[in-house]
């Protein structure tokens, strides 16, 4: 027998497949007094443990929610400290006296001021200031003569009277009184005391040559006496 020969038998064979087996059906469960009574406690013990968590849990959102305060606003503070009045027209009729406690109030008065005396005015042509007072000149004297110069000339006795007293500054009314800072000469203070000379060639110890220079000094620059003595008495000299 050849190799093919035994391959063709194998091949017309009958296969034979052997019968499946039938799994045996589980047996069912068989329920026992033990195991039901764990698993009850089992279910005690979740319940018992799910109400032992979430009860304080709950209980302290409840708290905590119910003391949580209302946010605080800038509104809410202004509302806060407004002032509120209720008006009663009953209660506004009545006005409270007010209890100083026997205080009193004082007030330092103003002091009036004091009135300054009024100067008169003089007549010359100086306006205000100090007038020097008349005085009647001794005859034969320096003054007496200039007294009658200040009358020919048509001017007062209020001119002769600043006249006296602004030579009484300048040099006492001395026909020899020389200044040696200025160089200044004469009853008239005339500066230099040659410029007299034009009144005449006595101007050195002549009183009436002085005066009458001095007077045509005055009446040219000043207008009058009390003009030049208005000038001295602001800047000290004529």
């Amino acid at each position: 027998m050849t190799a093919g020969d035994e391959m063709t038998r194998a091949s017309d064979a009958p296969v034979v497949r052997p019968s499946a087996r039938r799994s045996a059906p589980a047996p069912a469960p068989r329920w026992s007094r033990r195991r039901g009574v764990l698993g009850a406690f089992a279910g005690f013990a979740a319940l018992g443990f799910v109400v032992a968590y979430i009860g304080p849990t709950g209980v302290a959102l409840s708290q905590a929610s119910a003391q949580e305060r209302q946010p605080i606003t800038l509104y809410s503070s202004t509302l806060g400290d407004a002032q509120r009045l209720d008006a009663d027209a009953s209660a506004a009729s009545e006005v409270t006296p007010l209890d100083r406690d026997n205080y009193t109030v004082y007030v330092t008065p103003t002091p009036t001021p004091t009135p300054e005396p009024v100067v008169a005015e003089s007549s010359s042509s100086s306006g205000g200031g100090w007038t020097p007072p008349f005085v009647s000149p001794d005859p034969g004297t320096a003054q007496a003569i200039a007294y009658d110069m200040v009358r020919a000339r048509g001017w007062g006795d209020d001119q002769f009277a600043c006249l006296v007293a602004l030579w009484n500054r300048e040099s006492g009314w001395r026909v020899n009184a020389y200044n040696a800072g200025s160089g200044a000469y004469g009853i008239p203070q005339a500066l230099p005391g040659s410029k007299m000379g034009s009144a005449g060639a006595d101007w050195e110890t002549n009183p009436a040559t002085q005066i009458s220079w001095g007077l045509g000094y005055i009446g040219g620059r000043y207008g009058d006496p009390c003009g030049a003595w208005a000038h001295s008495e602001s800047v000290g000299w004529y």
